[in-house]
């Protein structure tokens, strides 16, 4: 009589994968598919196969876990591009958070200026919502911040926009709902992936930002280049 704990121990297999794929964490599923390849290597050995168990835990697990954490790591990620001149001391600063801290320091320096602080503060949340990490990359113009979107080296573009020129040079108008048109700046944030803009469009708070979808498939350009704010065009 086959002992009913060989039962129990089959069982969780299907239990345990059925959990496993509706995870929304990817963290969380980490977590279960290492439990997952336990349970499995567990009852290939009760079954009296040792060498298929040992081959499922070292290969089907540690290495699977390894190279999925791997990937999760380095894809879950929005790389924002911002001009460098944003951040008052950029070699200074290696993670966004400590880029977070400058900008802050900078805003109680010299409150006249505009800055992207708190619109920075408000994306770090967001993204913290979907288990995205915010990675800051800096540029030292504006053309190469464009450039960068368009080779799609980033996500998303973000910098501070002069109004009146730039409506001017552009016809764009920007979301009203979310910036005082009586501003003579703004932050504006040109997004490349659809998803991603409709997500920080519904939950983004911040009302000093424009949000635009630039899709580089139907249209390449992303708008005319323009100097930050006090600098002049050539």
């Amino acid at each position: 009589m086959t002992d009913s704990y060989v039962y129990v121990l089959t069982a969780l297999l299907p239990l345990t994968a059925s959990i496993l794929v509706t995870q929304a964490n990817p963290y969380h599923a980490l977590v279960l598919r290492g439990i997952l390849g336990a349970v499995a290597a567990l009852v290939y050995t009760v079954l009296g196969a040792a060498d298929v168990a040992l081959t499922e835990a070292l290969v089907g697990t540690m290495l699977a876990i390894t190279l999925y954490a791997v990937a999760v790591r380095s894809s879950l990620v929005m790389r924002l591009g911002v001009l460098k001149e944003a951040i008052p001391d950029w070699k200074a600063v290696s993670k966004s958070d400590d880029a977070l801290i400058a900008l802050q320091q900078a805003d109680q320096a010299n409150a006249e200026q505009p800055s992207f602080a708190p619109l920075l503060s408000d994306l770090r949340t967001v993204c913290g919502k979907h288990h995205l990490r915010l990675e800051l990359v800096p540029y030292p113009d504006s053309q190469a911040l464009q450039q960068a979107l368009v080779d799609k080296e980033i996500h998303a573009a973000l910098r501070i926009e002069h109004k009146d020129r730039y409506f001017s040079e552009s016809g764009f108008e920007p979301n009203s709902e979310r910036i005082n048109l009586h501003d003579e700046s703004y932050c504006s944030l040109r997004i490349r992936i659809r998803r991603l803009y409709d997500i920080l469009q519904a939950e983004l708070t911040s009302p000093a930002a424009s949000l635009t979808y630039v899709d580089l498939a139907t249209s390449p350009e992303v708008g005319p280049v323009l100097a930050p704010v006090g600098e002049q065009q050539p």
